[in-house]
């Protein structure tokens, strides 16, 4: 049995008239008689009474109607679903994001199903240093994250850079500063987080440390500021953390800790966007291409597009998040 027999039979069973049925479904009629035979020899049920003059439905014929009539609807749903994943339209999209990206990652999803609202989304935090392992997993299809990607399967582009930020100690002298340089932490202690959380940020960390003359030593750590144990090493004294990010400090540390911006012209890191080199699936590529458009060719110090909420830089376009969800 195929669809054109179902189609055939309903258009028979509306108008009770082989002329008029093969007529609308534009066939020569000793063809539409021959497909209804078709049919009916393979169900094994007869689906009409026919004399000279008049076709009629039998009760099996009414009942299989309406289930043929469902079938071609599903069948036409199928094909639309087919058809609207192959335009980008619909079907399903897991992103993986890095700690501190949520504002951003969150603005550029709203956008994107603004343009395709039957998409599904799934949102994974997922740390730099472990989203290589969840795109070799199939756990997401596109990532937000500080590189390298060393991952041959992978490819990425660039979107815009971030500015560093010391974690400190509200008691400290320098938490009164509205921003530091590297020269102004002189013996501080530096705090260097897992580096298989983030290799970027590690290595950053090392070589703004090492090119700014600091006297202070490093001390390797199993976590991050963004994290409670880390969030107590600052607190404790034990040092600063150079970190990048929104909310670069775990929320419960507010009233004892600061995040200033390091104003060093060196003290940035790129925040890429990747996907996989044989990626196929037209929502994915779609949403990589949205992404891509938010931002300019110019994309130092982290320059947006103004159609990316009206934003050139990072903190204004943090800042007009804060107003919009104000505004609700």
């Amino acid at each position: 049995m195929e669809l054109r027999h179902l189609r055939y039979f309903t258009m028979l069973a509306e108008e009770l008239s082989f002329t008029k049925a093969a007529r609308r479904l534009d066939i020569a009629q000793p063809v539409l008689s021959r497909q209804i035979q078709d049919l009916e020899s393979e169900i094994g049920v007869q689906l009409f009474d026919r004399n000279s003059s008049r076709v009629f439905l039998t009760d099996a014929g009414s009942r299989f109607l309406s289930e043929a009539r469902a079938a071609l609807q599903h069948a036409a749903q199928a094909v639309d679903a087919a058809r609207q994943v192959q335009v980008g339209a619909t079907g399903t999209l897991r992103l993986g994001i890095a700690k501190g990206l949520g504002d951003i990652v969150s603005r550029m999803i709203n956008g994107y199903l603004r343009i395709y609202p039957a998409v599904e989304i799934d949102v994974k935090d997922v740390a730099s240093g472990f989203q290589s392992e969840a795109f070799d997993d199939r756990r997401i299809d596109v990532g937000f994250i500080r590189p390298p990607v060393d991952n041959p399967r992978l490819t990425s582009k660039p979107l815009f850079q971030e500015r560093f930020y010391a974690v400190l100690r509200k008691s400290s002298p320098l938490a009164r500063c509205k921003h530091l340089w590297l020269k102004d932490l002189g013996k501080e202690n530096i705090l260097l987080i897992d580096r298989g959380i983030s290799p970027g940020v590690y290595d950053k960390t090392l070589e703004l440390y090492r090119s700014s003359g600091m006297a202070g030593r490093i001390v390797q750590t199993e976590t991050m500021p963004y994290a409670e144990a880390g969030a107590i090493l600052v607190e404790s004294g034990k040092g600063v953390y150079f970190t990048v990010g929104n909310n670069p400090y775990h929320p419960a540390f507010a009233d004892s800790l600061v995040a200033l911006p390091l104003s060093d012209t060196s003290a940035l890191m790129p925040v890429h966007i990747v996907w996989r080199k044989n990626e196929q699936a037209k929502t994915t590529l779609e949403f990589v291409k949205h992404a891509l458009s938010l931002f300019g060719e110019n994309r130092e110090a982290g320059r947006m597009r103004r159609d990316f909420g009206g934003a050139q830089t990072l903190r204004e376009f943090r800042a007009t998040g804060k107003k919009e969800r104000g505004a609700r």
